[in-house]
């Protein structure tokens, strides 16, 4: 029934938010600050519903990682070059310098669900509080980091679209504790000249919390600028970041969705 009613209800969002809609325009409400800027109101704080176990994924969901071995995943450089993240009890974890890891497949429209979890006894602070991320098609973050009781920049924090949107609230739990991403992401669309027709859009459930309400991406994610689109590119890897602290991650599948955009 959990995972019935969580699939059905992404869906709902998914389907609600892709009918007759095709920005090309991110909103006003990302350039309300500059970027990365201190200035910007910290996230409020709200206490989500308390983790639980992993839950079967749905019957249709390509299963990229159920906890026994690293074969959906590839060195994030190279598609020929195997993972260097160490398999730690049923999570992979990151090995710090190996470099980020891949899935050896791509995709365009996706719902993706993700678990991850901060180390622990926390150290550092701001973005060196167990960083790491979740970049859609290999270039879109949904940042990971320890946002609890750890202030940054507002559109670095947790579930942020890194350097974009920050979370609507922080729905941290603790580190050392398990937190849950499900993520509905619709890739860019191009007119056959090149130019963009349909901008992506994400929406994620922060630990079953609405954090990103299908928000317009300017492009892919960078620090301190906002590159454009790569003409043409609407498929992509699935990758975890590398940023030099043990986060682990488990449970993760994906679901292709309808081409609803086009």
């Amino acid at each position: 029934m959990r995972t019935l009613l969580r699939s059905s209800t992404l869906l709902a969002l998914a389907s609600a938010a892709a009918r007759g809609q095709c920005p090309t325009q991110p909103s006003a409400a990302m350039t309300a600050y500059p970027q990365h800027s201190m200035d910007r109101p910290q996230p409020a704080v709200v206490t989500p519903a308390p983790a639980g176990a992993p839950v079967t994924p749905p019957s249709d969901a390509i299963v990229l990682f159920d906890g026994h071995d690293l074969a959906q995943w590839r060195n994030g450089d190279s598609v020929q070059k195997a993972a260097g993240w160490k398999l730690v009890d049923g999570a992979m974890e990151v090995v710090e310098k190996s470099g980020d890891v891949r899935t050896a497949r791509v995709f365009g429209d996706i719902q993706l669900h993700v678990e991850w979890r901060a180390p622990t006894p926390a150290e550092g602070e701001s973005q060196e509080r167990g960083n790491s991320g979740v970049y859609l098609m290999g270039m879109f973050e949904v940042q990971v980091l320890d946002s609890y009781k750890n202030p940054t920049y507002a559109d670095g924090a947790a579930a942020s679209l890194f350097g974009q949107y920050p979370p609507l609230v922080n729905a941290a739990r603790p580190p050392g504790e398990w937190q849950t991403y499900d993520i509905i992401f619709h890739a860019p669309r191009f007119a056959a000249d090149g130019s963009l027709k349909c901008a992506a859009r994400v929406t994620v459930l922060w630990n079953g919390v609405l954090v990103q309400n299908d928000v317009v991406l300017s492009g892919p994610t960078a620090y301190k600028r906002r590159p454009p689109y790569a003409p043409g590119v609407t498929t992509g890897p699935v990758l975890l970041q590398d940023h030099g602290h043990p986060v682990r991650y488990r449970d993760i599948w994906v679901r292709a969705l309808p081409d609803a955009a086009d």
